[in-house]
């Protein structure tokens, strides 16, 4: 079970676009890769499982204890020939001034080698300090190699390469000269997705071709060969749930929305639901389901399209207002609103909540939340207690235009911003409408708690 981990010194420097391509290159040599991408996020992990064929999963320390992602990563790892994590921000970066929750934690936690991507452009010589200093500020971290991304020709990575060697005892992995044929266009949000890219897999193939041609690929596999295997604790065997009790949830899975864990999804079937997808751009009708969960997204790129989408749009609506339930996130959230109102254009949405949406040039809520729950909680946990206090993320270019002040909330935020700076989660009838995003790990067991409020609703 060989593994690495892709970093870089800061955010931008190219890993993500590597590591599509290794993935890419790695599987098409008959390598069974298995992606992780360290912290939230939808975005990368949708490029990585196109790559690799195989569901990218996400290690993150606030939402995961140490032993958690151990367990995680051991497990998924299990049936593969090869572990690839990418991670986000810089190596070193962490909120905590400790570095305790840093791609290099990780990384130790994980006993992963790291290959780290720099963005070597205007850089010369100075790369050996930058790199000495790497290699000095943390000597348990096994820093593998180097690859040199954006290289500007064949004297800049001749200048690059004869310094390093002359220094370091770091080798280059990799010379990534740069192209932009194979830069992924970007947006608000960061990459566009995998899932709306109608050019997606030729760009994929595109950035394989790169990354096989400049990088060592034999080198970097034997390195990853040559670390411990990862052990697990096996988890307890799926409990099955009598067909009677199934419950037939409505996924929205399409262009406009695409933001789910793979890892929440299986627990919602472990569960006892049967996730039934539907496309709110392309879909006429709903399907025959007992409720409905619609994550994010970018409705906003295609509001047109879900506007034009009248029959839909009232299927929902009526379903809401019937008592149907309803789990939604962000841009799911906003799909729910009157309107979405961007670059001065403003397109009819769903209309089961009375307020608009409008899209910022800046993100008005980013990174890691905390919630705790109300006790206008729709989906309480049966052991009772004290109310549950939930990590959980957010990424939201858009904002509530005056959100109506008798509207009841699921949480209270105690950190992070939600839909008015103190509040996420509009509850109504049994719909449940939060900017914040839920994985269910650190035992939040939102998955479990859904499908059993569903099964509350229809009377089971």
């Amino acid at each position: 079970m060989a593994h690495l981990y892709i970093a870089a010194a800061q955010k931008s420097s190219g890993k993500t676009t590597l590591s599509i391509g290794l993935c890419r290159a790695w599987r098409d040599a008959g390598v069974r890769v298995q992606p992780f991408k360290k912290g939230p996020d939808y975005i990368d992990p949708l490029w990585l499982t196109e790559a690799c064929s195989r569901p990218c999963y996400n290690l993150d320390f606030h939402t995961m204890g140490r032993e958690e992602i151990l367990d995680a990563f051991a497990r998924e790892l299990d049936t593969a020939d090869l572990g690839l994590i990418e991670g986000n921000v810089g190596l070193f970066d962490s909120i905590d001034p400790a570095g305790s929750n840093s791609n290099a934690e990780l990384a130790k936690l994980l006993g992963a080698p790291v290959v780290l991507v720099i963005n070597v452009e205007g850089m010369g010589r100075g790369i050996v300090p930058l790199l000495l200093g790497y290699q000095a500020f943390d000597r348990d971290l096994n820093l593998a190699g180097v690859i040199l991304n954006k290289v500007g020709g064949t004297r800049h990575a001749r200048n690059l390469i004869a310094a390093l060697e002359h220094y370091t005892d770091l080798p280059v992995l990799g010379v990534m000269h740069r192209d932009d044929d194979i830069e992924i266009a970007e947006r608000h949000l960061g990459l566009m997705p995998s899932n709306e890219a109608e050019a997606a897999e030729a760009w994929i193939e595109r950035i394989r071709g790169r990354v096989a041609e400049q990088v060592d690929l034999s080198r970097m596999l034997a390195m990853a060969e040559g670390v411990p295997r990862p052990s697990f604790t096996p988890s307890a065997p799926s409990i099955h749930v009598p067909a009677r009790e199934v419950v037939r949830i409505g996924i929205a899975r399409d262009a406009a929305f695409g933001f789910y864990y793979p890892d929440d999804l299986r627990a919602l079937a472990d569960a006892g639901a049967e996730l039934v997808a539907f496309s709110p751009l392309a879909d006429r009708a709903l399907p025959a389901v007992d409720a409905l969960y619609i994550g994010g997204g970018f409705p906003e790129c295609r509001m047109a399209e879900l506007e034009a989408n009248r029959g839909m749009r009232e299927e929902i609506a009526d379903f809401i207002a019937c008592g149907g339930p309803v789990y939604v996130e962000c841009g799911g959230l906003m799909y729910l609103c009157e309107a979405i109102g961007w670059n001065g254009e403003r397109r009819e949405m769903v209309g089961a909540l009375e307020a608009e949406v409008r899209m910022h040039p800046r993100p008005q809520g980013r990174g890691y939340v905390r919630l705790r729950e109300t006790s206008d909680f729709p989906w309480p946990d049966a052991a009772g207690g004290a109310p549950c206090e939930i990590p959980a993320h957010e990424f939201h270019h858009s904002s509530v235009v005056a959100p109506d002040p008798t509207w009841r909330y699921g949480y209270d935020v105690l950190r992070g911003v939600g839909i008015d700076g103190a509040h996420d989660g509009v509850v109504q009838g049994h719909l449940l409408a939060c900017y914040s995003h839920l994985r269910d790990v650190g035992g939040v067991g939102w998955t479990r708690r859904f499908v059993d409020h569903v099964r509350r609703c229809l009377g089971g």
